[in-house]
């Protein structure tokens, strides 16, 4: 019969306390971004704010609302909006 070795417990512990690859790595826009600070650094992504139906960018909630929260609150697709933000900022980076 073969032996088996169980791992102890504090090794399985370290491994699920292991924080999930934030997704947001290599972006230049993330979520938790306010939408004024994200218009002052990158402004061709108000173009695509508008795109998506989110026109409230001179309003003053801009200034503290997350880009996250926006979204929500407009009821877009926050990935695809994300990747459409970034997509934008990446180009005006270039530009």
């Amino acid at each position: 019969m073969a032996k088996t070795t169980k791992k102890p417990a504090k090794e399985n512990a370290k491994k699920a306390s292991k924080p999930a690859k934030d997704s947001s790595e290599g972006q230049l826009i993330t979520k938790d971004m306010p939408i004024g600070e994200v218009v002052h650094k990158y402004p061709g992504t108000a173009e695509v704010m508008f795109k998506h139906g989110m026109h409230c960018i001179g309003c003053h909630v801009a200034a503290f609302e997350t880009v996250e929260q926006g979204a929500m609150a407009h009821g877009i697709d926050v990935d695809k909006f994300m990747e459409d933000l970034n997509k934008a900022a990446k180009k005006s980076k270039k530009d």
